[in-house]
């Protein structure tokens, strides 16, 4: 009996799909998201992003502002599939969200508007996504626009993503006259006569009937050029079939080396249908993924999609309720049941599960039990934070938690009522732990309690959830940006002794260092990803290893405060080239403290340069306002990289420092009667002029 369930289970993972929306804001995910419950019959009314009237956009401050600012979770199906959806935001400022998420799904639908194709953040929410290994297919949005034009957004995904796109359908009409698609596997036309997302099918139309026949033969090579057996059957057969083509498509895209592309309207609920086709046919089940991989005292175990191997999930997202506290897990080994005590690993604390939830975005139903594949949300965890790992006490395994982003912004908050100190404090507590992104911390020098994320709108969203939620009066400073320190020029043969004699045992240690730019060095990489580097060159046995290593950490505690302003220090290498010991007094102890001390005199000695956060910023404004676009940026340092004409508007691309960008939206609106845009992308840091205060930015 508990074989023939075994089985049960097993099998009815290969009917499960979990996976994302991602990409641009406004670009149409959350419609999409909308016309895929209405579709799969898991809400009867279709919801309108402008009527906040949406499932996935529940939030109350989501829906006053018209964009996504959660990742929300739902569950529908569609024939005999069970699909697992996450509507992911697509503004900058919450990117983190995005990351989180990228880290549970095994496939993810790219949501691109017709007529902008590849936009600053599509692109950022695929390199995360390419970072995770998820496989994706491409829906081409917004076909009914003036101005759309797949084969431009095709051409976008081609040279702005380096993919491969495999074009599967045909537009009929266009812009406004958009009624339908053809199919290039089947070759098949399938127009929507309504707007219930129903379509009729029937012949490739006359006037389309050449123009699908060179599509799909142009599809048929490029997929014979990736896949072995698509190759052997274009040579022999010089065609591909409709079932060797689909299977080849499912192999490419599961592998990453090219993304099938669809197209149609959302908003009008037309391709909604054959997109649910394309995910179900190529988009991997929890059984198709590589068996999850995690560590146990070092040594790396894997874990497969096995409802009977131990119980492991990831904590992905903890949200508080006025019902309690919801913590989002992706179960990927074993079986949890209501009522089984799980082990909390980081934190090295068991928990009880209470209930099990499947999620409907602010809905939830109650089920008795999860198991691998499953995405639920759970009652009765305490304790257990985004980016936990919960397993059966009996068998623990440390699963790789979601990256986090540092903090780059930052504003000083306070209670305008002093008796509501400690209730901001509190909530500012659960805000953090709620969204891993936000940091909170006391600045030693004024008192004040900081708030730091990912962008001015981050913090202004995150500023007014604990306005509505605990309803507290709160002031606001400016905000203020994360400044860096690098060394602009270094030293050689820095000499510093450490001896220390108290009545006890002493403590002696001597080094001498080498500071210089890590540029200078040649290990950067070319990346930015290094910002520290230690070696040592002494010779002889002067400093043993043991000490060399305190020696490097004792640097890397130097590197929290830097000389110019107290901000942190990257970007350079430290070598260890001489120094002594005593035969009593030496310790890693003393070593470490030298090594702190001694970089902290070198960089005192040292050029060192102020570095500020600098953002890429697309602006898109009508022709008329061009020009005085153009000055506000110079106005804001921002040097111009690119400008491109598209239907009567222009799209400016400019990287200016993050300090100059605040209150920049207001002032777009001003210049432009409101009919300007404008996104922006993190893209690392570089100097500060002199004129930048470098005593106060980030205190």
């Amino acid at each position: 009996m508990r074989t023939d369930l075994h089985r049960h289970l097993t099998s009815a993972l290969t009917g499960v799909r979990n996976l994302g929306i991602l990409a641009h804001v406004d670009a149409g995910k959350t419609t999409v998201t909308e016309r895929i419950l209405y579709l799969t019959g898991t809400t009867h009314k279709q919801g309108e992003v402008h009527d906040g009237t949406t499932v996935t956009d529940f939030d109350s401050q989501e829906r006053d502002r018209g964009i996504t600012i959660f990742a929300a979770a739902v569950s529908c199906a569609w024939d005999g599939h069970r699909i697992n959806l996450i509507d992911t935001p697509g503004h900058v400022d919450f990117s983190d969200e995005v990351e989180r998420s990228l880290r549970v799904l095994d496939g993810a639908v790219a949501v691109f508007d017709a007529v902008a194709g590849v936009e600053p953040q599509s692109e950022s929410v695929w390199r995360q996504a390419d970072r995770h290994g998820v496989p994706r297919i491409a829906f081409v949005n917004k076909l009914d626009r003036a101005g759309a034009d797949l084969d431009t957004a095709v051409a976008s995904i081609r040279s702005r993503l380096h993919t491969v796109p495999l074009v599967v359908q045909l537009p009929i009409g266009k812009e406004g006259g958009f009624t339908g698609v053809v199919d290039l596997l089947r070759m098949r036309s399938l127009v929507w006569a309504d707007g219930r997302g129903t379509f009729e099918e029937g012949r490739v139309p006359d006037v389309l009937r050449e123009e699908a026949h060179r599509r799909r033969r142009l599809l048929e090579e490029t997929v014979a050029e990736l896949h072995p057996v698509a190759l052997e059957e274009f040579c022999t057969e010089s065609t591909v079939s409709a079932r060797t083509l689909a299977a080849a498509l499912r192999d490419l895209t599961r592998t990453g080396e090219g993304v099938v592309v669809l197209c149609g309207s959302a908003y009008r609920n037309r391709g909604i249908e054959p997109l649910l086709e394309a995910v179900v046919a190529y988009l991997p089940s929890p059984q198709d993924v590589p068996a999850v991989r995690g560590t146990l005292d070092g040594a790396v175990q894997e874990r497969s999609a096995d409802p009977a191997a131990p119980f492991a999930a990831l904590v992905f997202k903890v949200n508080s309720t006025a019902t309690g506290r919801l913590t989002y897990l992706r179960v990927y080994s074993g079986t949890i049941r209501k009522g089984d005590a799980v082990l909390d690993v980081g934190a090295r604390r068991n928990e009880r599960i209470g209930r099990i939830l499947r999620v409907q975005a602010g809905q939830h139903s109650d089920v008795d039990q999860a198991v691998a594949g499953d995405i639920v949300a759970v009652i009765g965890l305490k304790a257990a934070r985004a980016g936990a790992t919960l397993c059966t006490p009996a068998a623990p395994l440390v699963l790789e938690p979601p990256s986090v982003a540092d903090p780059v912004v930052s504003v000083a908050v306070e209670a305008r009522r002093r008796i509501d100190t400690d209730r901001l404090m509190s909530a500012l507590v659960r805000l953090v732990e709620e969204d891993p992104s936000l940091a909170v911390r006391t600045d030693p020098e004024t008192g004040q309690t900081v708030l730091s994320g990912m962008g001015e709108l981050h913090l202004e969203v995150a500023v007014e959830k604990i306005r509505r939620a605990h309803g507290l009066e709160i002031g606001v400073g400016r905000p203020q940006v994360a400044y860096r320190e690098t060394v602009g020029r270094g030293v050689s043969g820095l000499v510093y002794r450490h001896i220390k004699q108290d009545g006890g045992a002493g403590q002696f240690a001597h080094v001498v260092l080498d500071v210089e730019p890590l540029e200078a060095a040649g290990d950067n990489g070319g990346d930015g990803a290094v910002d520290f580097g230690f070696r040592s060159t002494v010779v002889g046995g002067r400093v043993p290893q043991v000490y060399v290593r305190a020696v490097e950490a004792g640097c890397r505690d130097a590197l929290a405060e830097g000389p110019l302003g107290g901000h942190p220090v990257t970007g350079l290498r430290v070598t260890l080239t001489d120094g002594a010991t005593h035969s009593k007094d030496s310790s890693e102890m003393a070593f470490r403290t030298a090594g702190r001390l001694a970089l902290r005199e070198a960089l005192r000695s040292s050029v060192m340069v102020l570095l500020e956060p600098v953002v890429e910023v697309t602006v898109t404004v009508p022709d008329d306002a061009v020009g005085g676009v153009l000055g506000d940026l110079a106005a804001r340092r921002g040097r111009v990289s690119g400008s491109t004409a598209r239907a009567g508007t222009s799209v400016i691309t400019a990287t200016v420092p993050l300090a100059e960008l605040f209150g920049y939206a207001t002032r777009l609106r001003s210049r432009t009667q409101g009919r300007g845009t404008f996104t922006t992308r993190a893209t690392g840091y570089a100097p500060a002029p002199s004129a930048v205060p470098r005593g106060t930015p980030d205190r």
